[in-house]
């Protein structure tokens, strides 16, 4: 005993020290004590990536920096690919989770392969900042031992292309590392991220195979884990779809809440905001009481959805699955951990841990050949995995999910063939949604707020389906449920052509795994981002967004409410603040009840200007990049003043078309070439003053 201590004092100490290893030691603790893939991945205390690829007997590195998974799948990919091709001992990691200062002690035998994502106006992703921070700061001709590969994924719509895989080539190249092959860029604007891959993967390969003279195997499928069945399907650690095994029974979550470990908020209200009949958009309000969860007005929501029953249905009927059968997964690699909790039933990862509504990719029919259940099929399987345009002709265009495509190919017959643990190791895994948060941190600190238009159409590939939004249609579930809408007496009425009001063409189990969700709990996070207000109130802005682009601009001008509320004696006045809105036509028009009241509280510092592009009988369309060209005259005093400019919605053609509206807007106001104006919105962009929040 400590002198001066008492059994008591001495308690109390101890449990302080066990709570301050429990803080600063948690993602250790959490390591020994779940199998979740975000979690450490490698049998190492050591976060030295050398000292653990050595540790590991690691021959090739392949790693990641991702925002929202994207990366991460094809840095998974490319890793398989390694290993089943040339047989190399792979460690495929997040960056995040390792330090970097050692690696110019990497034996020069060792080559990594980078897969870099873009984020914001050129950013590395969050949690590759570090690995930035490190490729910046490294001496010249310092990692002239590294031959490297380099794959960037980003979207052309945006100023900074692929700029953060462009700031780390020009590192790589200034430290002396010795590229491998070229530098591939995917551009998810043109829809080509998958093609950009495969066309950058094969050649790479091809490079691989030459400068390290490695001998090419048969390609066939090799497990990544040893795949086991149980029987304890009731036992309390076997995982329903929790998002993680934090939520397995008798274990208590108090946070820290983020992407890897989701917050399960109740959606507190709900409704819908369009007045029509044949779309839907879903206003939501997440509570984040007792999470601890803060976010600042601009930021992102993350939602982490569940597969629909129609679509866990198709899937497990086209494979021959049992949903029922409770499997473990081993890993055989000490460097790789499940992809997520187990044990778990073969019905709970189809419902919440694979993407199985998505676009299918190419690579997928490659590796699908071994597995084609009859030699007509395999033909097929051969042909569209090496001709990209007869796969885009007969798949990609027809808006396939993986389901629809193996059907279409075999006709309608299941694929009997196809092991499981093959699906659950090459589908990609469910990834949160994003959303542009529509409330004030200021107004609402305690609460976020959503708006989502709803993805239901009929695809003319396939006559009597839909194409449906896996979050928005669960979105939807949950706003008829809570409102109490009697949602079989609509689809009765429908059938016997006696409503126009659509039915559901998706059901969910709105309760959850082990009624987790029930009360309207879904699991969510919130994501930063650099959409911010300026922070002199004075400061002019502009803002345009049509249709749920408009959502953080409600954000913003409830910000500027709860600001000119708190603030009603100060003498600093709020600059203008002018949103260019734009939608259908009245039926579809957010919030439209709202902006009346906004402008009374905000008096001349707020103007709503509205475009309507389907609006009676008007052949006419206008749109908001329209109106900034009749109000070019106040669009340029504001810029001169010093505006802001805000644009949140669609990439392709509001984002652009916008862009070339202020270009004549400051060419014409400065009497400079559309070069020079766009050198200026460059600028600000640079700066700050021009932000964009758009997909």
């Amino acid at each position: 005993m400590l002198a001066g201590l008492d059994n008591l004092d001495f308690a109390v100490l101890c449990a302080l020290a066990l709570a301050v290893v429990a803080y600063f030691g948690k993602d250790t603790l959490k390591a020994m004590f779940t199998s979740d893939d975000s979690l450490t991945s490698v049998t190492s205390t050591s976060r030295d990536i050398v000292e653990v690829a050595k540790e590991n007997g690691k021959n090739y590195l392949v790693l990641y920096g991702s925002q929202t998974g994207t990366g991460e799948d094809y840095a998974k990919k490319f890793a398989k690919e390694l290993i089943t091709k040339f047989q190399l001992k792979v460690m495929c990691v997040d960056v995040e989770k390792y330090d970097f200062e050692n690696l110019s002690q990497l034996s020069p035998n060792v080559p990594i392969s980078f897969f870099i994502s873009t984020y914001g106006e050129g950013d590395f992703p969050d949690g590759a900042v570090a690995l930035e921070e490190f490729l910046r700061g490294v001496e010249a001709g310092s990692l002239s031992n590294l031959k490297y590969t380099l794959f960037g994924l980003g979207n052309s719509t945006y100023e900074f292309y692929n700029g953060a895989s462009k700031k780390a080539e020009e590192y790589l190249k200034e430290s002396g590392a010795n590229l491998i092959g070229s530098f591939g860029l995917a551009d998810d604007g043109a829809g080509t991220t998958d093609e950009d891959y495969l066309s950058w993967k094969d050649a790479t390969l091809d490079a691989l195979k030459d400068v390290l003279s490695l001998d090419e195997h048969e390609e066939k499928f090799e497990p990544a884990y040893k795949y086991e069945e149980l029987e304890q399907f009731y036992d309390e650690s076997v995982s329903h779809g929790e998002p993680t095994t934090a939520y397995l029974p008798d274990n208590v979550v108090k946070g820290p809440f983020t992407h890897n470990q989701p917050f399960l908020s109740p959606i507190v209200k709900s409704k819908e905001l369009f007045k029509n009949t044949d779309r839907n958009c879903i206003h939501a309000e997440f509570s984040l009481e007792g999470s601890n969860l803060k976010y600042t007005t601009g930021d992102h929501l993350g939602l982490l959805p569940s597969n629909s029953d129609e679509h866990v249905k198709q899937f497990l009927t086209t494979f021959n699955l049992k949903p029922d059968v409770v499997f473990d997964l081993i890993s055989t690699d000490a460097t790789i951990q499940p992809p997520f909790p187990v044990p778990t039933s073969i019905g709970a990862a189809v419902r919440h841990y694979l993407e199985i509504t998505g676009p299918v990719s190419r690579a997928v029919f490659g590796q699908l050949i071994e597995f084609a259940p009859n030699e007509e099929v395999k033909a097929k399987l051969s042909v569209l995995a090496k001709d990209k345009d007869e796969f885009a002709k007969q798949i990609t265009s027809k808006q396939f999910n993986f389901t629809d495509a193996v059907l279409y190919l075999s006709e309608g017959k299941p694929w009997s063939t196809v092991p499981w643990n093959f699906l659950l190791e090459t589908l990609p895994h469910m990834q949160p949604r994003y959303y542009s948060i529509s409330s004030s941190s200021t107004s609402e600190p305690n609460a976020v707020h959503v708006t989502a238009v709803v993805e239901n159409q009929p695809n003319p590939a396939q006559e009597g389906k839909k194409i449906t939004g896996v979050a928005t249609n669960l979105l939807r579930n949950v706003q008829l449920v809570q409102n109490k809408v009697d949602v079989a007496e609509i689809e009765k009425n429908e059938k016997e052509n006696k409503s126009s009001t659509p039915s559901l063409p998706v059901h969910y189990d709105l309760n959850g795994p082990r009624n987790l969700y029930k009360d309207f709990k879904l699991p969510i996070h919130i994501r930063h981002s650099q959409f911010r207000l300026p922070s002199n109130p004075s400061t002019p802005v502009i803002m345009i967004g049509p249709g749920t682009g408009v959502a953080p601009f409600r954000g913003f001008i409830r910000e500027r409410v709860a600001y000119k509320e708190n603030h009603k004696d100060d003498a600093e006045q709020l600059g203008k603040h002018i949103l260019f809105y734009g939608s259908r036509n009245h039926d579809d028009y957010l919030y439209s009840e709202e902006w009346p009241e906004y402008s009374k509280k905000l008096d001349e510092s707020f103007e709503l200007v509205v475009a309507h592009s389907r609006l009676g009988d008007s052949k006419k369309k206008t749109y908001v990049q329209d109106l900034l060209i009749e109000r070019r005259d106040d669009i340029f005093k504001m810029i001169k003043d010093g505006a802001f400019i805000y644009v949140c919605g669609d990439a392709k053609g509001m984002a652009q078309g916008v862009h070339r509206s202020l270009v004549q807007i400051i060419s014409e106001g400065n009497k400079v070439s559309e070069e020079d104006a766009s050198e200026i919105i460059k600028m600000m962009k640079t700066n700050g003053k021009y932000q964009e929040d758009v997909w």
